[in-house]
């Protein structure tokens, strides 16, 4: 008599999400407002937040820091001015 056996996929079944394209690339970084927004480890990035205000010095940089799990999310107000933004998750 023979066996029935159950394989169950090891894909699994994923869920539909919703997808957005990706933002225009800036044409230029002079004038610009850009955040560095780090969440997990934020000491560990103090170098890179030195090299960048260092190289790009006409760049308006904003610094969102938390040892949190999850990024600090950017105002209504900082979402309206800002251009780009450097998300950064360390662990």
């Amino acid at each position: 008599m023979a066996e029935k056996v159950r394989c169950i996929s090891p894909v699994g079944i994923a869920n539909t999400v919703q997808t957005f394209p990706l933002a225009p690339r800036l044409d230029k970084l002079d004038g610009k407002n850009i955040c560095l927004s780090i969440c997990g480890e934020p000491d560990i990035t103090i170098a890179l937040e030195k090299k960048l205000k260092t190289d790009y010095t006409n760049v308006n940089w904003t610094l969102k820091k938390t040892y949190s799990l999850f990024p600090i999310g950017l105002t209504d107000e900082e979402m309206k001015t800002t251009d780009a933004v450097i998300q950064g998750v360390l662990w």
